[in-house]
C-alpha cells in the first residue's frame, strides 16, 4: 500500500473517531468490532511467516524486519496529519474546523498529480 493510501485511511479513522466520540458524548452505544483502524492495520501489517526450526531470535528478526516498514508507514501518516491540524490550529484558524481540513486534505491526497500527493 502506497503512503498517499496510508494517509487517506488514516484520514478515515480519525474521521470516524470525530464520529465516535461525538456518539458516546450522546450516550449511544457503539459496536467497534469493524472499525477503520482495525481494517487499516489489518491491511497494512503483513502475514509474518516463521519457518519451522527457527529459533526465538531468529522469529524475532523476522517478525521486526517485517513489521517495521508498516509500523513507519502508519506513524508517518499519522504524523503527517497531526501536523497538518496543528498547524492550522497554531496559526488560529477559526475558520476551518478538524473535519474540512480533513477533507481538504483527502480530496488533495486523492489526486496522484497534486503536489504533495506522494
Amino acid at each position: 500500500m502506497e503512503q498517499r493510501e496510508i494517509i487517506l485511511r488514516a484520514i478515515g479513522v480519525l474521521t470516524e473517531t470525530q464520529e465516535m466520540v461525538r456518539r458516546l458524548s450522546d450516550g449511544e452505544a457503539l459496536d467497534t468490532d469493524l472499525t477503520q483502524l482495525g481494517r487499516l492495520v489489518s491491511e497494512v501489517f503483513p502475514t509474518v511467516e516463521i519457518p519451522a526450526g527457527a529459533s526465538a531470535e531468529q522469529a524475532a528478526e523476522l517478525t521486526i524486519a517485517a513489521l517495521m516498514p508498516a509500523s513507519v508507514s502508519l506513524v508517518e501518516a499519522f504524523a503527517f496529519l497531526f501536523t497538518q491540524l496543528a498547524k492550522v490550529h497554531d496559526e488560529g484558524h477559526s475558520d476551518v474546523n478538524s473535519a474540512e481540513l480533513l477533507q481538504e486534505i483527502a480530496v488533495r491526497m486523492s489526486d496522484p498529480g497534486e503536489p504533495g500527493s506522494d
